[in-house]
């Protein structure tokens, strides 16, 4: 076997049906008495439940989150944590609740308790964001991390059909970039493809059925390790690519990931075959026609459209006259890469991302 480099993150989590139901206590262990609870607008109801259950130890609700964090946000947030007197933050939702979350643990010793809603992955990740001035800029802190994890199926029941695809092609992005990142290692790539797989098995019953609890289970599982993945390794192509579009376009996070995801993979996959072979195992491929890496892609492509995903950027709303400049950035200072990044191809990557084209 090779020689590797593994780093554990530390972190608990409490993962089943009903888990939420453990919160004032997950609290206590924490050993906090004020905790600000984080959501956006649209999540404010769940935020109420959340304070409702914590009682006294709910220093208020601040459910301004917004997607990519805009620094404004994040400034707010902060005052509001200071003004409160909050020694703990509550997140409630998706990556932008978390990721605001982590804004504030970054410039203060607040831990955070994540409770999770969709498949976004953050809550496992010591990654944070931060958009200003039309550019987001990001970076790992191991202050950010949240210390507690709540992973309650029930509580995403409610998410709907197309966020919840959208967001679980997010979060298999994740394990398909850990699968082939400069520091990956066989321990992470066990857990990129168990999260792919998962992921791949229960979003088709969740458009089926959207009550199916062991399928809702099944894919904030998948979300977990995959998040997890993300966490313990470097980003590569597809992040930049998606920091790149989001940050300075204000694409939808989860929906640029399920877009770019197929391209970035037909990209990388002559650099990195055996990988991609993975994510084809992954996706169920191992019996059909698409197999080996050069499946993958396609099979990512398949996996979103047949989920009714949005497959191209200008569905988006990602002006075609903007890819050259999309282009530029990418390639300005990029992420390091198994294939090196090269601006012309990356221009025809956004290209065929734009128009929703199948990857050849």
């Amino acid at each position: 076997m090779r020689s590797f480099v593994y780093n554990q993150l530390p972190g608990r989590v409490v993962f089943g049906a009903g888990s939420i139901d453990e919160l004032p206590r997950e609290i206590e262990r924490l050993g906090a008495k004020r905790a600000l609870v984080l959501a956006t607008p649209e999540q404010a109801g769940q935020a109420e439940d959340v304070a409702r259950r914590l009682g006294e130890r709910c220093a208020g609700v601040f459910a301004r989150a917004v997607m990519h964090v805009p620094i404004e946000v994040a400034r707010a947030a902060r005052d509001e944590a200071a003004r409160v007197g909050a020694d703990c933050a509550v997140a409630i939702g998706g990556g932008s609740t978390t990721g605001l979350g982590k804004a504030i643990a970054l410039e203060s010793p607040l831990p955070i308790l994540a409770i999770p809603t969709t498949y976004a992955g953050s809550e496992m990740t010591p990654i944070w964001g931060i958009t200003e001035g039309g550019m987001k800029k990001t970076g790992r802190d191991a202050r950010v991390l949240p210390k507690t994890v709540i992973y309650d199926p029930v509580l995403t029941v409610g998410l709907p059909v197309g966020l919840s695809a959208t967001s679980g092609m997010n979060a298999i992005a994740h394990a398909v970039e850990g699968l082939y990142a400069q520091d990956a290692n066989p321990i992470n790539s066990m857990m990129a493809e168990e999260g792919i797989r998962a992921l791949a098995q229960g979003l088709p019953r969740v458009r089926v059925n959207p009550g199916d609890l062991d399928a809702r289970s099944d894919c904030l599982y998948g979300a977990w390790l995959c998040g997890a993945v993300l966490g313990a390794v470097g980003m590569a192509l597809h992040h930049k690519l998606c920091h790149t579009l989001g940050g300075t376009w204000n694409l939808p996070h989860a929906e640029t990931h399920t877009v770019v995801l197929p391209h970035a993979a037909a990209y990388n996959t002559p650099a990195v075959p055996d990988a991609m072979a993975r994510v084809a195992r992954a996706l169920g491929l191992a019996d059909r026609a698409a197999t080996g890496a050069e499946g993958a892609a396609r099979g990512l492509y398949d996996l979103a459209r047949s989920l009714g995903a949005p497959v191209a950027l200008k569905a988006l709303g990602m002006p075609e006259g903007d890819l050259d400049r999309a282009a530029d950035l990418a390639t300005t200072s990029p992420y390091w890469n198994p294939r090196p990044v090269e601006r012309a191809a990356i221009r025809r990557l956004l290209d065929g991302a734009w128009h929703g084209r199948r990857p050849a």
